[in-house]
């Protein structure tokens, strides 16, 4: 896909994920036991064609250069294109700013170098698997200046920050609000999911007209120009899940148990690529009882494991009993200890005997590196 290049939001923290790591930016956060958020828009772009992707960075960005590295993992080390880490500016740490312009006016030299015709962009707070190339081809089809990508829900999608979509009969976006009443909208509910294209040229006359201003969203000076220059929508129809809360995180992992969810996310002819660890296989004790659980490479089960998610290297003694959990690498949970309902973050200690039980709409968090 040469007429295209690609552009992350990874700078948005995990704030919002109480009691997980804050300095580690959302797109760093593991998920699903082996990959971490920004693996899914990364390895859309790439698996489409998309050969250069800039990923806008928060401050601390070390964790995106340890899972990184130069993009191997992603076919992204590369002489021509390549991956590309961006500085963002610091307030777009508030994780409530969605596609800061000023974001990428500071990295403005990244657009002007390349000639791809068009630029699409995407967060890193979500997991999806969404082939590019005939989004391109509609957008083209349409002589599009932007194509926003959509879904449709018949309840109303949490989150006051969602932005909702009026179209016309042929997909023109004619009104975008986050309130749905002043977007005129009845169910189904059409909501945009933070993944745009948009003419290279265009985006380069918004950043010199509003790049000085603030914390201007891209998408607010979209909808203030909705009259004169040509919005598309694209129906994305997936599975979409977008992390914003503990709770969004743990339903959006649990999902992943459910076998279509993961016939959408994990396509043979689409893979999502991740940082390669060679581990060796998981061992499984004489005592060990594993139901509807995802288990990674290179952990030790002796107790029982129901409708959980483990990373790589977690290690569960004898005569325990685990429910409910997200729990991330190198843990260790001792003899005969009743975990529920709960995310434990990597490096944990569990004493043997310990007994931890969240309720399912409150949530128990362990954080990373603690001894319990």
């Amino acid at each position: 896909m040469t007429n295209a290049i690609g552009m992350i939001f990874g700078n948005l923290n995990s704030s919002a994920l109480q009691g997980l790591d804050p300095n580690r930016p959302i797109g760093t956060v593991p998920f699903g036991g082996r990959y971490r958020l920004l693996d899914f828009a990364l390895s859309s772009m790439v698996n489409s064609g998309i050969h250069t992707v800039g990923l806008i960075t928060p401050q601390q960005y070390r964790p995106m250069l340890d899972h990184l590295g130069a993009g191997r993992d992603w076919s992204l080390d590369r002489k021509s294109g390549g991956l590309f880490f961006l500085p963002g500016v610091i307030h777009s740490l508030n994780h409530t700013v969605h596609f800061s312009l000023q974001d990428i006016a500071v990295n403005i030299d990244f657009l002007e170098k390349d000639c791809a015709k068009n630029i699409i962009i995407s967060s890193s707070d979500q997991v999806f698997n969404l082939d590019f190339r005939p989004v391109l081809e509609e957008h083209e089809q349409a002589q599009a200046d932007i194509t926003l990508v959509y879904n449709q829900s018949v309840h109303p999608p949490e989150g006051s920050d969602r932005i909702y979509l009026r179209m016309n009969a042929h997909k023109k976006v004619t009104a975008m609000s986050k309130s749905k009443e002043v977007a005129g909208l009845q169910s189904p509910w059409n909501y945009f999911i933070d993944i745009l294209i948009i003419r290279r040229e265009l985006l380069l006359q918004m950043l010199r007209g509003y790049g000085s201003i603030g914390t201007i969203e891209l998408s607010e000076v979209i909808a203030h120009h909705l009259d004169i220059i040509n919005v598309q929508g694209y129906f994305c129809g997936g599975y979409v899940g977008r992390i914003r809360s503990v709770q969004d995180y743990f339903l959006n992992n649990m999902a992943l148990l459910q076998e279509e969810v993961r016939r959408d996310l994990f396509i043979n002819t689409r893979p999502i690529r991740t940082k390669i660890r060679d581990n060796p296989p998981t061992k499984y004790g004489k005592q060990a009882q594993v139901k509807n659980s995802l288990i990674s490479s290179g952990c030790t089960l002796e107790g029982k494991v129901e409708n959980t998610i483990l990373s790589r290297g977690v290690v569960i003694e004898e005569g325990c009993e685990v429910r409910n959990c997200i729990i991330m690498s190198k843990c260790v949970i001792g003899k005969h200890s009743v975990l529920e309902n709960l995310i434990m973050d990597k490096f944990v200690e569990i004493n043997e005997g310990s007994v931890l039980k969240g309720q399912p709409n409150k949530l128990m968090v362990i954080p990373k590196k603690a001894v319990i």
